[in-house]
């Protein structure tokens, strides 16, 4: 099961692909990050999003995409922009028929760190040491994409065995 997980934005869309294989473990396939120049008009900023993210999805075949959900924000338009580069990924994935899976930023740290509260360096440590990386991905974004992806394998886990205790 290959999943691209990804941390979205509008300047900076971190993103980053995650395989687990027979033995139940995580390897790391690619990460990396998808940036828009900031003097550069919206629409076309959407533009590199959603053209970035049909160029990764054709190129790796993820299995599924799992995407950070917008879960607060203090300032609105930077709110609405973020919202509108979901969408241009959401859309691209769609229209690649690959399933989209959410998730906050709690269930995010709950499932990589273990607890919902985690400070970012630790959810990054647990990232680092989940996918036996010898660093700490960079840029944030792109650990934050590796965690996502992880979050969404540990929930599938978790919905099987839930699913089989339930039989």
């Amino acid at each position: 099961m290959r999943i691209l997980g990804i941390d979205p934005g509008l300047a900076m869309v971190g993103y980053g692909l995650v395989e687990e294989n027979e033995g139940s473990t995580f390897k790391k396939i690619d990460y990396g990050h998808i940036s828009t120049p900031k003097g550069l008009e919206l629409p076309r900023r959407l533009g590199i999003i959603f053209n970035s993210v049909q160029q990764l999805i054709a190129r790796f075949s993820p299995d599924e995409l799992a995407l950070e959900k917008l879960f607060f924000c203090k300032n609105v338009k930077t709110a609405l922009q973020v919202g509108e580069a979901r969408g241009a990924i959401i859309t691209a994935a769609v229209l690649n028929e690959t399933p989209v899976f959410e998730y906050t930023p709690l269930q995010v740290k709950q499932a990589v760190a273990g607890y919902g509260r985690a400070e970012k360096k630790q959810v990054q440590q647990m990232v680092s040491l989940l996918l036996k990386l010898s660093k700490i991905p960079r840029p944030d974004d792109a650990a934050d994409a590796l965690a996502v992806a992880l979050c969404h394998l540990q929930s599938r886990r978790w919905q099987k065995l839930t699913a089989r205790l339930l039989q």
